[in-house]
């Protein structure tokens, strides 16, 4: 029959190596003292103490309540300082009035236009090659290197009576300084980057191939985005819209330059709180303001169920 030393032993049917059955093999290996050792000792080395994370979490705490519960206290607390009655009177006056619709519309009018940009720009950066791909990038993230009164300053030079298309817009009685079309025209500039933002790096992680096999079963180019790239990104998008709804409507820089301050024309919301408060009528303009944070605080709840349920679907 030959050296029997050469053929590999055989188990009977009843038996069976460690190596056959990984969880008796785990359970083999954590019982050996070497890992009884390291595990004894994992605690110690991976954990901070307790007197660290509770100093941690005060100081968090502490930060949080100084820099974003206390300012909130204060406002609402100047706002009702003299009464309920006067609150409802300064919202319900015509200039805040006036304030509270030009704020809401250029929301409606800015958020819109950011989610094409938006859309079309991720899509574009992230689905294709093109030359100048870089330099779109780049471009996309200019509002946030450029401050917003330098941005307003650019659109006065442009389309302001002394601008470079001044004297057309006024031959043709157009007008778009001190006017709504600049107030929307300055806000677009410093949101457009929010929707974009979001979604470029959603949509590189995905990659193209649902796209590609979307189109490869007959699909055409709307009915891919609608069924398979929009379900995809609807989270992140759902993100970049309440950022840039966010800074919409508190934007203050950029419009204080092409507003004008027109009560009751080109005076949103900031500027209304700005200007109650340089004429010393400190309750209404934290009325004003208070109703903003309201505002503000509703868009936070969004955002905390949008990122919720996108971690529930993860």
């Amino acid at each position: 029959m030959g050296d029997r030393s050469r053929f590999p032993r055989i188990s009977p049917p009843n038996q069976h190596s460690p190596h056959d059955n990984p969880s008796a093999l785990a359970s083999a290996i954590a019982t050996t003292p070497a890992t009884r050792a390291a595990r004894a000792a994992l605690p110690r080395a991976t954990r901070d103490p307790a007197w660290a994370r509770w100093l941690l979490i005060g100081v968090a705490l502490v930060f949080l309540a100084f820099f974003l519960v206390l300012p909130l206290v204060v406002v609402f607390a100047e706002a009702l300082s003299k009464g309920g009655s006067f609150f409802l009177a300064a919202i319900k006056e015509p200039d805040a009035l006036a304030a509270i619709r030009l704020t809401l519309l250029t929301v409606a009018l800015v958020v819109p236009a950011n989610v094409v940009f938006g859309i079309a720009a991720a899509w574009a950066i992230a689905k294709f090659r093109f030359p100048g791909k870089s330099l779109l990038t780049t471009l996309i993230d200019l509002p946030f290197a450029v401050s917003p009164v330098i941005s307003g300053l650019v659109y006065v030079l442009v389309f302001g009576a002394q601008g470079w298309l001044g004297p057309f817009l006024i031959a043709h009685n157009i007008r778009i300084i001190f006017a709504v079309p600049g107030i929307v025209l300055a806000t677009a500039f410093v949101t457009f980057p929010f929707v974009a933002r979001e979604l470029i790096p959603l949509m590189q992680a995905q990659g193209t191939d649902e796209e590609y096999s979307a189109v490869t079963l007959g699909a055409s180019g709307w009915q891919t985005f609608w069924r398979v790239t929009l379900p995809n990104i609807r989270w992140g998008l759902f993100y970049g819209v309440i950022l840039c709804n966010a800074r919409a409507m508190g934007e203050f820089g950029a419009v204080s330059v092409v507003s004008g301050h027109i009560r009751g024309e080109t005076n949103t919301m900031p500027l209304h709180v700005e200007i109650l408060y340089n004429e010393y009528n400190i309750a209404g303009a934290f009325a004003v303001a208070s109703l903003l944070a309201l505002l503000a605080l509703a868009t936070l709840v969004v955002k905390s169920v949008v990122e919720w349920r996108q971690t529930r679907t993860a």
